[in-house]
């Protein structure tokens, strides 16, 4: 199965933003994830679509989008137009998960959906075979640099047993605490998409880190 290191910008030395990202490229990272946080669904208010406009101007590589607000579908035009490749919405933020995974589609971006720690997998079950990416918090959505919630592989254990069970092709994407001690319990629960902000800028060399995360997928439990 395919490892793919999604390093968050939420993270990065936004003085130095360009050197940044040519940093997460030669290290090989396969997405770059943007967090935009709004100060009502989460308590940080984080970009918009003028910072995805520039990352993508700086690099071809994939932009993963995290929709960490009310209404999520006020922003999916501006953030397609913007460069978005994947748009993931909060399942606790989104009533109408049909609908607005379809429009995802429609503004050309893959479609995801994100659970908070306390959200049971089934919110999802009804839409699981419309997903591109399922998105399990592994840490309650908010600021960066936050410790892993004990116990969020048997989510992701039983996320992936849901998307097994219904048929769909989605990824499967963690996000929170993810760095050398947790990656390798998570990747063996079914995960195959690692979001990683402080692990990969806080090392004293982000692209090794990248490699380094990237080697603890490699095995099966």
């Amino acid at each position: 199965m395919t490892c793919r290191i999604a390093p968050s910008i939420l993270s990065a030395d936004f003085g130095h933003l360009a050197d940044e990202v040519a940093r997460l490229e030669a290290g090989g990272a396969d997405w770059i994830h943007v967090d935009v946080m709004d100060g009502q669904f989460v308590p940080n208010l984080t970009f918009g679509a003028k910072v995805i406009e520039t990352l993508r101007k700086l690099t071809k590589l994939p932009l993963d989008v995290h929709l960490m607000v009310v209404e999520p579908e006020k922003y999916f035009d501006g953030f397609a137009e913007a460069g978005a490749n994947n748009l993931t919405i909060h399942a606790e933020a989104a009533p109408h998960l049909n609908r607005q995974l379809a429009r995802i589609r429609e503004v050309g971006c893959r479609a995801g959906v994100a659970l908070n720690p306390s959200t049971s997998i089934e919110a999802v079950r009804e839409v699981a075979a419309e997903l591109d990416l399922l998105l399990i918090m592994t840490v309650n959505p908010g600021f960066g640099g936050q410790s892993f919630i004990a116990g969020s592989a048997s989510k992701v254990r039983r996320a992936r047993a849901l998307l097994t069970e219904t048929t769909s092709r989605a990824m499967l994407e963690v996000d929170g605490g993810i760095n050398r001690e947790t990656i390798a319990e998570v990747w063996r629960a079914g995960a195959d998409t690692f979001v990683a902000g402080h692990a990969v800028f806080a090392a004293p060399d982000p692209r090794a880190e990248i490699g380094a995360l990237r080697a603890l997928c490699t095995e099966r439990a």
